[in-house]
């Protein structure tokens, strides 16, 4: 079961249908449905030899099924072998000295002093969320942090609490500015979630490239081929190849990528020079320099709705926007709900592993000695 700090906490979207943008990944052939409880445990206690705490431990495997739940593959379960790695190598430390500085009733500057992009990042966001509760708003930047997963998994949790939440990160170079084929900025994500009565909060969390990289990543692994139109190979031409891919479009495409990569360098500057950190081609490879720590930064905002005129009704406002939308033609539904969809699903059905997924698993735990690779994938072959 998963504590309360991680569940029921989606990403940018990776392929269409009619009626709407659908941001749930497909499900790759082969794949085996395994219980979140087992992935979870798996992933603890692995993380626990890797001499992580086991509070954090439990953090950084919730928030990256809870990711699995929502049909998020692209920065769920599947990256944690890669943050396996770079544990062992020590690249991102197991028990980082986290330091907070606190320059003002508002803000703050959280040092992740190279730990794992996800424990900095909720030690961030919960410092944001309670100080806006106590003075209307925050903002908190995350300095010498690494790798932090979906931003929803920050942005959720204070909107359940009645707060407006925004997070950005970035990365480094994986996609192409608007009017150039070669990478400078990361995938850039932006997140924003507001409270909805009786619901979930209303979440949007997307990349400013076309798809997230880490969608490259695990299509090189599994060997199927990407959407059309999202990726420049290495001569500057658009491909479908995951293998050639050298750089992503922004969000908008050749067309109008314009918004994606003005998206992208604001959000760089948020998260990198204002925290002190780098930018784009300035910032260590994710996959390509798996000794060298990132020093990536995340930058939260954090807003009380009741500081403001119509902030005592805008949950319910949000229900019935809600509500007036799913009677427009096509039945359009709000941001953030095709993950609490599929996180149902799941829920009932297993997570899927993927095959060589599933061999990461199985490596990992031979190389790590632990007991608890779940049933369903210790007979395979």
């Amino acid at each position: 079961m998963l504590s309360a700090s991680a569940t029921r906490m989606p990403q940018s979207f990776t392929s269409y249908s009619r009626k709407s943008i659908i941001m749930i990944q497909p499900v790759v052939p082969g794949s085996i449905r395994v219980p979140a409880p087992s992935v979870v445990a798996w992933a603890v206690s692995c993380l626990e030899a890797l001499n992580m705490t086991s509070a954090d431990a439990h953090l950084l495997a919730e928030s990256l099924v809870q990711t699995s739940l929502w049909g998020i593959d692209s920065h769920g379960i599947a990256r944690l072998p890669h943050y396996m790695e770079r544990l062992r190598r020590g690249s991102i430390k197991a028990r980082p000295n986290i330091v907070v500085a606190t320059s003002g009733a508002s803000t703050a500057q959280v040092h992740g002093d190279q730990g794992q992009g996800i424990i900095v990042g909720h030690h961030a966001a919960r410092l944001a969320t309670q100080m806006a509760k106590d003075t209307g708003i925050a903002a908190v930047g995350v300095s010498d942090s690494s790798h932090c997963g979906a931003m929803a998994l920050y942005a959720r949790p204070a909107a359940r609490e009645g707060l407006i939440a925004l997070a950005f990160t970035h990365s480094d170079s994986m996609a192409a500015p608007f009017g150039g084929t070669r990478a400078f900025f990361g995938t850039n994500p932006i997140c924003i979630a507001i409270p909805r009565a009786g619901h979930e909060p209303t979440c949007l969390d997307m990349a400013t490239t076309s798809i997230p990289f880490n969608r490259v990543v695990n299509a090189r692994r599994e060997g199927h081929p990407l959407p059309e139109g999202v990726a420049y190979d290495q001569e500057g031409q658009i491909t479908t190849d995951a293998d050639a891919t050298r750089s992503l479009l922004p969000l908008g495409g050749p067309e109008f990528g314009y918004k994606g990569y003005g998206l992208a360098l604001m959000i760089d500057l948020l998260c990198g020079p204002l925290n002190g950190n780098p930018y784009g081609p300035t910032i260590s490879g994710m996959f390509t320099e798996m000794d060298t720590p990132r020093r990536l930064g995340a930058f939260f905002l954090m807003i009380d709705p009741a500081r403001f005129a119509g902030g005592g009704t805008l949950a319910a406002t949000v229900d019935t926007m809600a509500g007036a939308l799913a009677m427009e033609p096509g039945s359009p539904r709000m941001p953030g709900a095709p993950e609490l969809a599929e996180e149902i699903n799941r829920q009932r059905d297993g997570i899927p592993i993927e095959p060589v997924l599933a061999e990461q698993m199985r490596e990992w735990t031979a190389r790590l000695q632990v007991n608890t690779l779940p049933e369903a994938l210790s007979g395979l072959a």
